[in-house]
């Protein structure tokens, strides 16, 4: 079984790939975080595939991980022999999100036998430094992450054990343990965001996608907020926008739009 998150679909379309490699059930987190117990086939592999937040694994995903009851099939080995392999999508690096990844699953009795990270276009808009990546930039990476995908699909197709794909940066610690913590614990919010009401069509869009469904509206209706600690900043709201009407603070005027087509 295969369970992810995915925002703005970058996660989404590596797990559906790694799907059809492994022929395992893809379960996304927001549709089955109500229903946490599981059932294992036996030798079932068990995969977590995820954006990166502040280079750690998103809240969200945390959270259902911790309150996550899988079980063995009677006729299968104890849930530690289950093959469990994680893969994240990051505009660059994922500092030691794999490190916070593999304390939460110690908590139900799993640890990662490989684990890999794909490089995609940028999402986070949320600071006045950063933007979506250009057309070009985003069509490369997207070339690159099929072949590599291809090949990490191979290696867990194979269970291949002590695999470590990833790009770390150069301050791993100071990125998830510093500046991760900062994104955390002051940008992680729903306050900035904002529709401007003269391109806003009131489609239901933003509703729609946003996982939490921490948005209140729909078809001809303003999208409005709930406030409710459950937002993660996702900006999947701001990139499905069909007419850019969202807005988070000043920090995403005149910035780009991307989502996974």
């Amino acid at each position: 079984m295969i369970f992810y998150f995915s925002a703005t679909g970058n996660t989404r379309w590596a797990a559906r790939k790694v799907a059809q490699i492994t022929g395992e059930k893809l379960y996304s987190i927001p549709d089955v975080v109500k229903s946490q117990y599981a059932t294992l086939e036996r030798d079932e592999r068990i995969g977590f595939m995820f954006p990166i937040h502040g280079w750690r694994p998103p809240l969200f995903v945390r959270k259902f991980i911790g309150s996550l009851k899988l079980t063995a099939c009677q006729h299968s080995d104890s849930l530690s022999a289950h093959y469990c392999y994680a893969l994240c999508t990051a505009g660059d690096d994922i500092g030691l999100a794999m490190d916070y990844l593999n304390e939460d699953l110690a908590t139900i009795g799993l640890h990662t036998h490989a684990t890999f990270s794909l490089k995609m276009p940028n999402t986070y808009v949320g600071l006045p430094f950063m933007n979506v990546d250009t057309r070009e930039v985003a069509t490369e990476k997207r070339q690159q992450a099929t072949a590599l995908l291809q090949t990490y699909c191979g290696q867990i197709y194979d269970r291949e054990h002590c695999v470590n794909r990833m790009y770390l940066s150069h301050w791993p610690w100071i990125n998830s343990k510093i500046l991760g913590s900062y994104f955390v614990n002051r940008l992680i919010t729903d306050k900035p965001f904002h529709v401007e009401k003269q391109r806003c069509v009131k489609c239901g869009i933003c509703a729609n996608v946003c996982p939490t469904s921490n948005i209140e509206g729909g078809h001809g209706q303003i999208p409005v907020w709930k406030h409710n600690n459950s937002c993660l900043t996702c900006f999947a709201c701001y990139h499905y926008c069909p007419h850019h009407a969202i807005e988070f603070g000043k920090q995403t005027r005149n910035k780009g739009q991307y989502f996974f087509r």
